[in-house]
């Protein structure tokens, strides 16, 4: 089987105080949050779709996943303090579901331009390597500090790419990975800096630079600006 984890655990710090939760915004009446879950809804070879939520918020997705039409949510789990926790509290709430060799698309509930393609080119990737991170191409010049002041180093960006989601596994080799950094007290931001901690194997799949993360206001604005373009070129085929 295949599962989406999709990490619904984020606050509207962000978007400025009192903002409500970034996945919950809505755009001409729908919240982001399910923008995203349709790709996974209606991709044909997910076959079920975990969510990570505020726990403050689970009864409001709930009448949102009622209200319209998704049905492949199998587990809303309230997350935890960081994206790590969260992350681990799904792939957790998933034993006994679950099996080691299912396959496990975790990706951010505010990426909500994701699309079948890459869901797709995401599961082949895992069957072909067991890991494999979504990643688009540096597009200008990442200059490193270690002190916050001087720049220590200037990476040649034809070899540079950030990382983005979803981040894909086999279910066992992800959930160990995470069940080991837990009993060793180590934090990672992201699934693909866990790997890369244990050295675990990972591939890329390369995204289009439509796979925004909705951290800030500018990224909420410039998601309805390429969302109305997709939608005239639809229209109109332009």
């Amino acid at each position: 089987m295949t599962y989406a984890l999709i990490f619904a655990g984020g606050t509207g710090y962000g978007l400025g105080p009192g903002s409500k939760p970034k996945q919950f915004l809505e755009l001409y009446g729908k919240p982001v949050i399910i923008y995203t879950l349709e790709h996974f809804e209606n991709h044909k070879d997910i076959d079920e779709i975990v969510v990570v939520c505020l726990e403050s918020h689970i009864a409001e997705l709930k009448r949102l996943l009622e209200r319209f039409g998704i049905t492949k949510v199998s587990l809303v789990v309230p997350g935890g303090k960081t994206g790590h926790d969260s992350i681990y509290l799904g792939l957790a709430a998933m034993k006994g579901r679950a099996k080691d060799d299912d396959i496990v698309l975790i990706h951010d509930g505010v990426r909500p331009l994701i699309t079948e393609e890459l869901i797709s080119e995401n599961m082949e990737a895992v069957k072909k390597y067991g890991a494999a991170i979504t990643v688009e191409p540096a597009r200008e010049s990442v200059v490193q500090s270690d002190d916050w002041t001087k720049i220590s180093d200037v990476t040649n960006r034809n070899h540079v790419y950030i990382a983005k989601a979803p981040q894909s596994f086999y279910y066992k080799l992800i959930l160990d990975a995470y069940e080991r950094a837990n009993m060793e007290n180590r934090k990672t931001i992201d699934s693909a800096q866990l790997c890369s901690l244990y050295d675990i194997p990972m591939y890329m799949v390369r995204s289009s630079k439509n796979n925004i993360k909705i951290s800030v206001p500018e990224d909420y604005y410039m998601f309805k600006a390429l969302y109305e373009a997709m939608e005239n070129q639809q229209i109109f085929g332009i």
